[in-house]
């Protein structure tokens, strides 16, 4: 179950040990329901050596930010380059689904849209909620700062629930991140500390 009131940001306004986390790896098949049952698209990573290598990553909804590899995913914002990548907001889940009673242990990256963008998931909508999707880009490298936490797992009584709990993970992600000390991993403003930046030549190199 969700809880229902739910804050508009989640964790300090600076990122805070152990963030940011890094994760990289290969996009590849995860269940085929984030689509297909619940109309999400999400890119899953491996996570056969996640409990050993970054044991601080307990089972939950983080947010973060990501890269595509641009030597084999293009996007469409990038007038004319091959060679850089393009870092956009994410909300990710790390665990087991229990709504849908996994055996095996995941990483489900949802991309979103830039800050700048105009949020599909904002309350007020009318009509179903529609996320964001990107072109296909299985098998393309993605790189991932994780910078905090959100929640725990929860079960639901429904698949609405579980997605009206996805939606307001999006917003609380796109709220914590256009704080300054979060955004400045979205956008190089020439004023970061060396950490940022250190962490930014990580996320956006994929040599």
């Amino acid at each position: 179950m969700g809880s229902k009131l739910r804050d508009r940001v989640a964790g300090p306004d600076t990122p805070e040990p152990p963030y940011p986390v890094r994760l990289s790896g290969p996009v590849i098949k995860g269940f085929g329901r984030g689509s297909k049952d619940l109309g999400i698209p999400t890119a899953n990573i491996p996570a056969d050596d996640l409990s050993e290598k970054h044991p601080e990553l307990t089972s939950g909804v983080y947010f973060g930010v990501v890269a595509l590899d641009p030597k084999t995913y293009k996007h469409e914002i990038v007038e004319g380059s091959t060679s850089t990548a393009v870092v956009l907001p994410a909300v990710l889940s790390i665990g087991y689904n229990p709504f849908y009673k996994n055996t095996v242990r995941s990483v489900e990256i949802h991309i979103m849209p830039a800050l700048t963008e105009p949020s599909p998931t904002a309350a007020g909508h009318e009509g179903h909620t529609k996320f964001h999707r990107l072109p296909d880009f299985y098998k393309t490298r993605l790189n991932l700062l994780i910078l905090g936490y959100i929640r725990p797992e929860f079960d639901y009584v429904s698949l609405e629930a579980l997605v009206e709990d996805i939606r307001v993970d999006c917003e609380v992600a796109r709220e914590s991140l256009l704080r300054d000390a979060y955004k400045s991993y979205l956008v190089d403003s020439g004023k970061t500390s060396e950490k940022v930046s250190e962490d930014r030549r990580w996320l956006v190199s994929f040599d």
